[in-house]
């Protein structure tokens, strides 16, 4: 049999919903300019089956999957091992499937920062950050924050408790990194920040913005790790309020290069994807 006839290593974003993800033509992208074989696709999970899904994949030949809202906390869970990223964040967005059984990685907070800091320009470093929800997205992107150095950062989520634990869960390597990290009540948002960041499910649920505008300050970054119609009404938001609004196709981006080098153990040209991808959804692709 020839290379050329040898089935493609398969693999997929799984989660829920899962329609709109454009996590397969970003990886189809990345295998055309790798010369790299492989399918990749969708895969719609029920909310209560999860591991099914993963170990069914595997039994099938599946070789990785990167894993979305609401299944983050659950695939560190599903894990046989982790990296230091999922153990710190307890959440992973990339599996890797194997005769070893299930590895687990975060590649979000490393796509966020790429996005952030390289893409838009804008540095982290000395800069007050305030981050919007405590769940999988959030507890993925806090720890690659921290280690930019910013000033501080600002945990706020609808549930205090649970920004409590992620705050107290990255209390020594903020501490390492001369960061001041807390958590704060949403009533008592009273202070203005240089860079906020929506890692909450707000987007998804039509909920609105989850924070005043007072938060913002003239010329501030407001990010949504969500993109496309999700993420519309936040940087409507942000730019009525003299915020530079992005959105987190970008963040995608990034972090799918990362889940590929993990791998095919190549890294492809994220920013060429990029912008391929803004000027494919612009022409109503």
């Amino acid at each position: 049999m020839t290379s050329a006839a040898l089935p493609a290593d398969r693999y997929c974003v799984m989660g829920n919903p899962v329609e709109h993800s454009r996590s397969p033509w970003i990886h189809a992208r990345f295998a055309q300019l790798c010369g790299q074989q492989l399918a990749y696709g969708r895969q719609l999970v029920p909310l209560d089956g999860f591991a099914a899904a993963v170990h069914g994949f595997a039994g099938a030949g599946g070789r990785g999957c990167n894993v979305t809202v609401p299944f983050k906390l659950e695939a560190a869970e599903l894990a046989d091992t982790a990296s230091e990223r999922v153990q710190l964040a307890g959440a992973a967005n990339t599996l890797v499937l194997g005769a070893d059984g299930i590895h687990a990685d975060n590649t979000d907070g490393l796509g966020l920062v790429a996005d952030i800091v390289r893409n838009a320009g804008v540095p982290l470093a000395g800069r007050d950050l305030l981050l919007l929800g405590a769940g999988g997205a959030a507890a993925g992107a806090l720890g690659t924050l921290i280690a930019e150095r910013p000033r501080r950062i600002a945990v706020v989520n609808r549930t205090f408790e649970r920004a409590q634990a992620l705050v107290q869960r990255h209390a020594e390597i903020a501490s390492r990194h001369g960061v001041q990290l807390a958590a704060l009540p949403q009533q008592e948002l009273g202070e203005d920040f240089d860079v906020v960041i929506n890692a909450t499910a707000s987007s998804l649920a039509g909920a609105g913005v989850p924070v005043p505008a007072s938060v913002l300050r003239p010329g501030s970054l407001a990010y949504d790790m969500m993109y496309g119609a999700a993420a519309q009404e936040f940087l409507q938001w942000a730019k009525r309020h003299g915020a530079h609004a992005r959105d987190g196709l970008g963040m995608l981006v990034e972090q799918a290069a990362e889940s590929f080098a993990l791998w095919r153990g190549q890294r492809p040209p994220a920013a060429q994807v990029l912008a391929e991808l803004r000027a494919h959804i612009a022409q109503g692709g």
